[in-house]
């Protein structure tokens, strides 16, 4: 059993020298902890180190830690991040029409599958309010036009602040979000779309690609950012069809695959095993 009141998560990134991983194992070991899982990963194009380590430490508090972590790193030029373990991420679920992926995120949370607090769900429609009723989570029900577009994301980010949420999942949410949000959001923000992108762009893909007959369709997680849909990606799958499949099987099919790449994205950026690098991921699965 995992004591997850004295358990931590460091991830860190710097430029690559000798000696990263010994110092760092080494100050856990003067500062009582106990390394429970670690990776790695040397990115030999930009000269990149990176690491997570889930490590206990009963001695110090997660505060002192920190104070403890800062002039060490700060040594090595390292970018970090200090999470405790007890504490699930705050999340607040962005959704349209499609509830295919907020059903699965909503049952996977609450099955204890996801480190999650889901805080509050967000949509310009209300179809999905009973859903969240019965999940007991709050729903808000935020229109969306070309004239109400900056009060409305006005609105978003104050039910992402006063939520404290540090997640923001935009589960089949159909609508582009501004420059400005993308920003506030960044790296903190995760989308879901098909892998058609951007080849059949607009609305029915799955018929645009059934009508070309592809023989693979797909999904993918990525962050947001300002580029629509280029954002860094942190997980991808794919489902092979053939000439025998039918529109709505190519849809069901494609649907089960954006919520199950979803939900792995979730959980790995739950868990502080994504790191950004530069336009890319480092993921420790």
């Amino acid at each position: 059993m995992v004591d997850m009141h004295h358990t931590h998560v460091l991830t860190l990134s710097c430029q690559d020298r000798p000696g990263i991983v010994h110092a760092v194992s080494g100050f856990l070991l003067q500062h009582g902890g106990n390394i429970e899982e670690a990776a790695q990963y040397n990115d030999h194009h930009t000269g990149l180190f990176f690491m997570r380590v889930q490590f206990t430490c009963s001695g110090l508090s997660h505060a002192e830690l920190q104070d403890q972590l800062a002039p060490f790193a700060s040594g090595f030029g390292m970018r970090w991040s200090l999470h405790p373990l007890a504490e699930p991420m705050k999340t607040v679920i962005f959704v349209s029409k499609e509830g295919h992926c907020l059903n699965d995120l909503l049952f996977r949370w609450k099955s204890g599958l996801l480190r999650l607090d889901i805080r509050a769900i967000v949509s310009n429609h209300r179809d999905f309010y009973q859903l969240a009723a019965s999940y007991n989570v709050p729903f808000h029900h935020i229109p969306v036009t070309a004239a109400s577009k900056a009060q409305a994301e006005a609105k978003q980010l104050e039910v992402i602040r006063s939520e404290g949420a540090e997640l923001v999942v935009l589960a089949r949410y159909m609508q582009i979000l501004s420059n400005d949000l993308c920003r506030e959001l960044a790296g903190q923000a995760i989308n879901i779309h098909h892998s058609f992108l951007p080849s059949f762009k607009g609305a029915k893909p799955y018929y645009q690609a059934h009508d070309r007959g592809v023989k693979l369709i797909g999904a993918t997680a990525h962050y947001v950012t300002a580029d629509l849909d280029e954002g860094p990606i942190i997980e991808q799958d794919v489902a092979r069809v053939d000439h025998t499949d039918t529109v709505e099987d190519l849809t069901a099919l494609g649907r089960d695959t954006e919520s199950q790449v979803l939900a792995r994205a979730v959980k790995w950026h739950s868990e502080h095993r994504v790191l950004l690098n530069g336009h890319k991921t480092v993921v420790f699965k």
